[in-house]
């Protein structure tokens, strides 16, 4: 299975994003037509907020260390250490020392994670879910590495998807399995709450773009606005406000993609403007719309 056509899709490497203080740069690369985008990056100062990607996420650190929550508890991620954040899998990040972390990310579509197992293994094998948001494994922490480098260097493709399998196939090793996609990732509820958080997740996905109000979401939910928003953060992970604006945030990414301008695709998402995309933004992928957008040319 081919992963990137020769002479086709490359991924493109783009300069520094300065992100609060001089110390803090970021640098992204997309491939334009293939569902993986790899990150380089050094924060001492840039708070992630709550957010999840529809992505699996692969985060190696190379200095300091960095602290997070995910899956109601506190991690951290030191030197030679992985962090593995499963498709919807709410989480935040910022620095644990006065020194700052660097670190590389690689977001890979879970079709694409699926299909690359399958064929590794000449079978089926369900989809993988993480446990543990860290794992300490030197070896995986160097074929991530490995791998970011290969994927934003100059190597062939044929190499690019040889890489890539044996990396995934090595982060197999860390997974469960299971058929059907990705559950909530939050604390385990009744299965009523369960309910109303399902039918308040499908009006914002549905009007994720509109004004909606709290009594919109007690409507859809069938129950009181407290009860509501306690059902929803406690099936989700994140509150309902952070859900609707990460649907803008993802619906954003897309229209850009597609070659929006920023400020249309802005107003589209539901955004107030252009201002207030980059904002959230930059909080949520750690670099700017237009670092993003450049990424891929």
């Amino acid at each position: 299975m081919a992963l990137f056509c020769p002479g086709g899709t490359i991924l493109v490497k783009v300069g520094s994003s300065h992100t609060g203080t001089q110390s803090d740069w970021a640098r992204y690369w997309r491939a334009g037509r293939q569902p993986i985008e790899a990150m380089h990056a050094h924060f001492s100062s840039h708070v992630y907020h709550r957010h999840s990607h529809d992505s699996y996420s692969f985060g190696m650190t190379e200095t300091g260390a960095q602290a997070f929550t995910c899956r109601g508890g506190s991690h951290v991620s030191a030197v030679g250490m992985v962090m593995l954040f499963n498709p919807d899998d709410p989480h935040d990040g910022h620095c644990a020392t006065g020194q700052g972390f660097t670190y590389r990310m690689i977001h890979i579509d879970p079709g694409l994670v699926t299909n690359l197992l399958a064929d590794a293994r000449g079978r089926p094998s369900g989809l993988p879910l993480f446990p543990r948001p860290v794992a300490a494994d030197v070896g995986l922490a160097a074929s991530l590495s490995d791998l970011h480098a290969v994927l934003t260097g100059t190597s062939t493709p044929l190499e690019q998807h040889e890489h890539l399998t044996g990396t995934v196939a090595r982060l197999a090793r860390h997974a469960a399995f299971r058929d059907g996609g990705p559950g909530p990732a939050g604390h385990a509820t009744s299965s009523s709450a369960a309910r109303a958080a399902m039918r308040m997740r499908n009006l914002l996905h549905d009007c994720y773009a509109s004004p909606l109000t709290a009594d919109d979401l007690a409507e859809a939910a069938e129950c009181s606005r407290y009860a509501a928003y306690r059902a929803f953060s406690a099936t989700f992970g994140l509150a309902p406000s952070d859900y609707q604006r990460q649907l803008r945030l993802r619906a954003a990414r897309r229209l850009l993609g597609s070659g929006m301008p920023a400020a249309q695709a802005a107003t589209e998402a539901g955004f107030a403007d252009q201002a207030h995309l980059t904002r959230w933004f930059r909080r949520v992928y750690g670099v700017t719309p237009g670092t993003w957008i450049q990424a891929a040319r």
